[in-house]
Parts: structure tokens; C-alpha cells; sequence
């Protein structure tokens, strides 16, 4: 079975390390972890990696988080894989700082890169792992919030924080979204 994992963010330095690239930062986990090297694709940086007997495809969207739809279209169609094989990891500000929440679809919630894939896909029903990054931040300041980087308490969690995303994505791989929901949420 083929599988693609996407895990949303901004490409650039200035994002690197911020909130909104969490989905970045736990495939950077994933790959180091595993000895596998993202490369320069077609709307992305992708990667192979053979786990059991599937090939996981992962993909950090070089299109801007509020454009990812196309790239992850773009790997869905050209790798031939299922909406169900899908798994997008995302920041969620409505979720409290490192909880993690794994749902079989849903609403986009007001998160533009969601909303994006929804438009491509014509599908609101696709996998998702959203990270909390919490609300710490004041009226109109959403933007600044999410690009702004995790501050050093966060910081020290992250290591533990990107490593459960991990489990949570091998264990959708392994045993499905519904069983992994059951583990994990």
C-alpha cells in the first residue's frame, strides 16, 4: 500500500522555526529518525521510505501553507493513492499547546492550508493530525501568532512533541485512523 503523509508549512528560514511549521518540523523528526533526505520536487519537498510492506510518500508543500491543496492533489494523483491513505499534519491554535488530535475528516475550522486541500481534493473527508499550538495571543494578532516561533518553555517539549506525531503516524500506517484515533486521542 501506498501512503502520503503531508505535513504543512512555510518554506523559508524566516519560517523555520515557527509555529505554523510544526507540520515541517515533525517530517524533519521523521526523516532523521528514519535516515531518509527530503528532495526538491514538483510543489514540494518529497521523500520515499519503505516501512513493512508499504512506500510512504511524505511531503512538506512548497507552495505556501495556504496553497497546499495543489501539492498534495498533485502527489494523491501522480503516486496513485487513495484520499484514505492520506494523513495531513497541521498546526490547530484551537487546540491547547503539544495536544495532539487525530480525525478521519472534518471542518477546516477556519485554517486556510485545510481549507485549501478541501477546495482541491472537492473532499472534506481526508485524514488528519492537528498539533495544538495554543492561543496565546491577542485580538487581531492570529497571523503574528502562528508565525511567530514557539516560545522556550514550548521549545523544550517540541523533542517529545515530534516524536509522538511520529507514533501517531506509523500507527495510522500500521493499524488505520480509527484504531490510531482510539490510542492517541
Amino acid at each position: 500500500m501506498r501512503y502520503l503523509i503531508a505535513g504543512l508549512g512555510n518554506i523559508g528560514a524566516e519560517y523555520a522555526t515557527t509555529r505554523h511549521n510544526i507540520g515541517f518540523m515533525a517530517l524533519d523528526h521523521i526523516a532523521e529518525k528514519h535516515k531518509f533526505d527530503f528532495e526538491s520536487s514538483r510543489h514540494s519537498f518529497h521523500a520515499e521510505l519503505k516501512y513493512k510492506s508499504h512506500k510512504l510518500h511524505f511531503i512538506k508543500p512548497t507552495t505556501y501553507m495556504n496553497l497546499s491543496g495543489k501539492a498534495i492533489r498533485y502527489w494523491l494523483n501522480e503516486k496513485n493513492i487513495p484520499i484514505d491513505n492520506l494523513l495531513v499534519i497541521t498546526d490547530d491554535i484551537a487546540l491547547p499547546f503539544a495536544k495532539t488530535r487525530v480525525k478521519p475528516g472534518g471542518s477546516h475550522g477556519g485554517h486556510n492550508g485545510l481549507k485549501n486541500i478541501e477546495e482541491y481534493l472537492e473532499d472534506r473527508n481526508y485524514p488528519r493530525l492537528r498539533i495544538g499550538v495554543g492561543d496565546n495571543y491577542s485580538k487581531g494578532q492570529q497571523v503574528q501568532y502562528v508565525l511567530s516561533p514557539f516560545n522556550k518553555e514550548e521549545e523544550k517539549e517540541l523533542p517529545f512533541l515530534v516524536q509522538r506525531v511520529s507514533d501517531i503516524v506509523f500507527s495510522f500506517v500500521d493499524i488505520g485512523i480509527e484504531r490510531t484515533m482510539n490510542f492517541f486521542n
